[in-house]
């Protein structure tokens, strides 16, 4: 099978990552569509991440699978979705997979689809080489590379080399529409906005409520103020009484935004200032400038690859001063809006 030969006409991608992982794996799957251009292409995704691959543009069809319901819900109710799930795609007959995600029970599921080519990950200690099918593996993962460069290793065996790192989207109209009416009807449409994000999915990783709101106040002191945006996501619903307590009086708060729109949201930002989570990744793919908030225990090889991106980091998160965040906050409010 030479790379000449090789056209595949229907090919399924998988990864159950992350949103934030599955962002950063957005240059690998737009390689994939570029190098196969009249492929019908199917992204096999977690729920989190379903919209995001709607939103990137280069998947036919998206199939989404709850892996959180799978492991912590009914078992017999596991086992008969899990049975339906290999059912559907080994009834859409792929004649290639890929598996960027490259687990034990994805590489299962890739070889139980019959697709005659599967190219997987090669992940030591979690991969199962002996379902992949290709002429050629990748090599083997290298963790101290960026995530979105080992993802792009994984398709060298195509051919595909010197791919662009960084993928950036477009809003749809609509949300884009649905955002300016929300900023419309807190008289923001026309006024420079800082995003605010203080969630994150572990207490490690999360910079104070508190400091998010000083730093909110300083911003606010400025001779030029933005209006500020905090952005709540589902886990962060409980704080919305504090925010509204604590941050300034003009704050707009955003709880109710779907991803789309929160991508809309952020391609409106001069700055966005966020914890280490899926969000700044949101931020990064929207063009929005980011100051992100972390601790020197975190990888650097996740970090958001956008060139707009001012990263401040200590020894553990709580250490981090508001006056650090508000320089690096200015330099963005200071210069040219995001484009």
């Amino acid at each position: 099978m030479t790379e000449k030969q090789f056209e595949p006409k229907n090919i399924l991608v998988i990864h159950f990552g992350q949103m934030g992982d599955v962002i950063l794996a957005l240059p690998a799957l737009r390689a994939v569509r570029e190098k196969f251009p009249e492929a019908r292409i199917t992204a096999l995704v977690g729920k989190s991440s379903a919209m995001i691959a709607r939103l990137a543009g280069v998947f036919d069809e998206e199939l989404v699978v709850d892996r959180v319901e799978l492991r912590d819900g009914n078992k017999l109710r596991s086992i008969d979705k899990i049975r339906r799930l290999v059912k559907d795609v080994r009834r859409r007959r792929f004649d290639f997979v890929i598996d960027l995600h490259s687990l034990s029970e994805t590489n299962l599921l890739g070889f139980l689809s019959g697709a005659n080519a599967r190219l997987y990950a090669n992940r030591e200690n979690r991969s199962l080489d002996f379902f992949a099918k290709f002429p050629e593996k990748p090599p083997p993962e290298d963790k101290s590379k960026h995530i979105t460069d080992r993802y792009l290793e994984v398709l060298k065996p195509l051919g595909i080399d010197a791919a662009p790192r960084f993928v950036k989207i477009a809003p749809a109209a609509a949300d884009v529409e649905a955002v300016e009416k929300m900023l419309a009807e807190e008289t923001a449409a026309g006024a420079p906005l800082a995003g605010l994000f203080p969630g994150a999915g572990h207490p490690s990783r999360r910079w104070k409520l508190e400091n998010f709101a000083r730093l909110g106040e300083r911003l606010r002191a400025r001779a030029n103020p933005p209006r500020l945006v905090v952005f709540l996501g589902p886990e962060e619903t409980d704080l919305r009484e504090t925010v509204e307590r604590i941050f300034p009086p003009e704050t707009l708060i955003f709880d109710k935004l779907t991803i789309p729109q929160l991508v809309a949201a952020c391609a409106r930002l001069r700055v966005l200032v966020s914890n280490d989570t899926g969000v700044v990744h949101i931020g990064a793919i929207a063009g929005a400038s980011l100051v992100l908030v972390m601790d020197e225990r975190a990888p650097v090889t996740y970090l958001p690859l956008t060139e707009k991106i001012r990263v401040v980091r200590t020894a553990t998160i709580d250490k981090i001063g508001v006056d650090e965040v508000l320089s690096a906050a200015e330099s963005f409010l200071d210069g040219a809006p995001s484009i």
